[in-house]
């Protein structure tokens, strides 16, 4: 596997994780690792200004 598309598969993995712990299973339809590396750093950034209080 080349070291970028290790890199990006850690990301995915760590970043799907975090959104495991917050409870967020799936995106629409679509599970967290049908989505690309740009959707679940969207829906994890997302996530954490719905969760940042005011």
């Amino acid at each position: 596997m080349s070291q970028l598309r290790e890199a990006v598969f850690r990301r995915k993995e760590k970043l799907i994780q975090k959104l495991l712990a917050l409870g967020i299973y799936k995106k629409e339809e679509h599970h967290l690792y049908e989505l690309t590396l740009s959707e679940i750093e969207t829906e994890y950034h997302n996530e954490i200004k719905r969760k940042k209080p005011n």
